[in-house]
């Protein structure tokens, strides 16, 4: 039955026109702006998901840079203490030839005093921003260690995210390597055969303390790249659940523009339909 009151045709075409231009606008939306779920009216779970993710990144991000400066501090301190290790090996070379008689053991020691004092100074020197790995007091306030930001660890899905530190401690050459009080002065063979027995255990101590700061160097930059890593990895998570598919938007385009054209086609007919009830009138 054909009805000029309804035209039952025209607003099944008018409903599904409406439809195709709302998925066209929703499409076009994901491309313009590159992302599926850009808010949380597009997918609630799948948009809080993102944020937290997106909040721990920029934790993340914090931390390495308080890496990166644990690096540094570490990094000045192993160079200080490779610098040490260098000079008390020149002073156990001198040592060793004041083992004879007839050697000058006063111009050696005053080799002995200038090599002392450097080594003090490369002690005191070996600072990065305030904090001295090779003093008993790394920051002038007592502490013996230095924390550095590590790690983000969250306990389930809304759990609070808790802060996790390294610490790296001070291998005190200022206490364990103080040559200047605890080194015999050099005066004949007997002397520098004691003061032999001295510099080889500070250069042990020293070795020790190098290869400390080393270690303590080597595991921060292994946790430094591992932030690194799952930084990306989460920001490829947050992609994968928040960025448009560009292949696949636009076939979906081309379709929905398609379906736009029928559908304007369609409703034209219908919208034409009552006008052919006028020829039954002629």
């Amino acid at each position: 039955m054909t009805s000029l009151l309804t035209n039952n045709g025209a607003m099944v075409a008018l409903q599904t026109l409406q439809t195709v231009t709302n998925n066209l606008t929703e499409t076009q939306t994901q491309i313009s702006t590159g992302k599926r779920v850009g808010s949380a009216s597009d997918n609630a779970a799948v948009w809080a998901i993102s944020k937290t993710m997106e909040s721990d990144i920029s934790g993340f991000e914090a931390i390495s840079d308080s890496l990166a400066l644990g690096e540094a501090t570490v990094a000045v301190a192993s160079a200080g203490a490779e610098q040490v290790v260098e000079k008390l090996t020149e002073i156990k070379e001198l040592l060793v030839s004041a083992q004879s008689e007839n050697v000058d053991h006063d111009k050696i020691q005053n080799d002995i005093t200038k090599k002392t004092e450097q080594v003090a100074s490369i002690i005191s020197a070996a600072q990065f921003n305030g904090a001295n790995l090779l003093a008993a007091d790394v920051d002038g306030n007592g502490a013996t260690s230095v924390g550095v930001l590590a790690s983000l660890d969250r306990v389930g899905a809304t759990g609070t995210p808790a802060a996790t530190e390294i610490s790296i401690d001070t291998v005190d050459f200022e206490t364990d390597v103080d040559l200047a009080s605890n080194l015999t002065t050099v005066s004949d063979a007997a002397s520098a055969a004691t003061a032999l027995g001295e510099i080889e255990a500070f250069l042990t101590t020293a070795i020790d303390g190098a290869a400390a700061l080393g270690a303590d160097s080597s595991r921060l930059k292994d946790q430094g790249g591992f932030v690194n890593k799952l930084s990306n990895a989460m920001k490829q998570g947050i992609s994968a659940l928040t960025d448009t598919n560009m292949e696949e938007a636009s076939a979906r385009l081309k379709a929905l523009q398609t379906q736009q054209q029928l559908a304007v086609q369609t409703l034209s007919i219908a919208n034409n339909a009552p006008s052919a009830v006028m020829q039954l009138f002629r």
